[in-house]
């Protein structure tokens, strides 16, 4: 890799970011990292940062992750790819695939289809959704339903369920035929309603009056996260999904879980589907899988959807869906190390625990800073949400976030800024000392909005 000053004097010159705005990356360019260790990263500077993002919600076990390295390693120089479309497979896919039904099997997810990564695991369980209706003679199901704040992707498909406008309005017009409801957000929602179990019910009738509305034989499916991510991390009441799952059965529709973000571990349970107590018919995963080593995916299916395909006899069950890149060797490799070594971490435990630590030093700091308004969460995803006046709940000011990003950076910590919300994901492999740096670091960043 060339010199520092190389990095430095090209950044966000020749590449556009995702999910900015590129004339404010040349303005403002974003921090160069060139290291990880352990939970931290270092950047172009030479500043050693703890990353309170986890890359991306993915890097659930951090970088030093030996086992993860040597499988890609040594998958490379025996196979580094072959296709798995129709006729051919590969050894670590195979043996993932087992893995992954037994990994599932409290889930009731029997059968993975592989991907390239979460919007690519979105896509295909839209796409095998409306399949899964053809095959049964319900051609008329072909709409989706999904919640307000939701955040699903960036495919059409995807963003088409998306529930946020910041990922839609651009690309408008959307794929025909998604509409979202209220979601059970307690500090934002459209009834005035604090009380999660109450506001659980009244999101729960808005989707069966949008079921009555759009007619229950016209819907394929509803697609939520168990807890909501990237819309400002939004734990539902524990009733809510277990509602939604009885509505779908009570209407022949199908439920997906979207656990890009949820599965192997991040709410202190393997699952947020089990964290719940839900039975999902299709899962999205991806980030985790490979502890963001490579790019990878996998959706779960569930054996009512595994029968409808496998014991169909005609061209409505052929999957006409795939990427170059399902079933990858070194990604199947780099999950099967993955897996192992999240399970004898225990990763979902240390993530229930850190979590409530960290919920904790969090909710201390509300008390401290008024700019925050309101701070949510569940296992090691936790939101504080920034406000320029707490009892009108309005906004905290763009600068105001960018201020704040930049002050806790300084004093060693990685975090995301989206919108208003300050958003932490850490490895699960982080300490109570760990924690502790993060609440200091988001002490000090909070210091400098007053």
């Amino acid at each position: 890799m060339r010199d520092a000053n190389f990095l430095i004097e090209n950044n966000a010159r020749h590449m556009w970011h995702p999910m900015a705005h590129p004339a404010e990356m040349q303005a403002m360019p974003p921090k160069v990292i060139t290291a990880g260790a352990g939970v931290h990263v270092t950047d172009v500077e030479g500043q050693k940062t703890l990353d309170a993002v986890g890359g991306l919600w993915n890097v659930n076990l951090g970088y030093s992750c030996q086992p993860v390295k040597d499988a890609i390693r040594d998958q490379l120089s025996d196979l580094p790819y072959y296709s798995a479309f129709r006729g051919t497979s590969t050894g670590p896919a195979i043996e993932l695939s087992y893995e992954l039904r037994e990994w599932f099997e409290p889930d009731g997810l029997t059968r993975a289809f592989f991907t390239s990564g979460g919007s690519d695991s979105v896509e295909t369980a839209l796409r095998l959704a409306r399949q899964y209706h053809k095959i049964r003679g319900d051609r008329d199901r072909t709409k989706f339903l999904s919640l307000k704040k939701g955040y699903h992707g960036t495919h059409f498909g995807g963003a088409s369920v998306n529930g946020n406008a910041n990922f839609r309005r651009n690309y408008e017009p959307m794929l025909a035929g998604c509409f979202q409801i209220p979601c059970p957000h307690i500090y934002r929602n459209p009834f005035g309603e604090s009380d999660p179990a109450k506001l659980a019910q009244l999101c729960a009738a808005a989707l069966e009056d949008e079921v009555a509305f759009q007619g229950a034989d016209t819907i394929a499916a509803f697609i939520m996260e168990p807890v909501l991510g990237a819309g400002g991390v939004i734990p539902p009441h524990e009733s809510f999904m277990p509602l939604v799952r009885e509505i779908c059965d009570r209407h022949g529709i199908l439920l997906i879980a979207d656990e890009v973000i949820t599965a192997f571990g991040r709410t202190g349970a393997w699952t947020g589907s089990r964290l719940w107590g839900v039975k999902p018919d299709l899962m999205c995963t991806a980030k985790a899988i490979t502890n963001g080593y490579y790019p990878f995916g996998a959706v779960m299916i569930a054996e009512k959807v595994v029968e409808t395909f496998e014991n169909n006899d005609d061209a409505f069950g052929n999957i006409g869906h795939g990427y170059t890149y399902s079933a990858h060797p070194v990604g199947a490799a780099a999950a099967l190390a993955t897996l192992a070594e999240t399970k004898r971490l225990n990763v979902a435990e240390n993530a229930g625990a850190r979590g409530d630590e960290l919920l904790a030093g969090c909710k201390g700091l509300m008390d401290k800073h008024q700019i925050v308004g309101d701070v949510r969460g569940k296992g090691l995803m936790i939101c504080l949400e920034l406000v320029a006046d707490r009892a009108t709940k309005s906004a905290a000011a763009k600068s105001v976030m960018g201020d704040v990003f930049e002050k806790t950076y300084g004093a060693g910590v990685m975090v995301r800024v989206s919108s208003n919300n300050v958003i932490l994901s850490p490895p699960l492999v982080i300490t109570s000392d760990d924690v502790a740096t993060i609440v200091a670091g988001l002490d000090h960043g909070l210091s400098a909005a007053g």
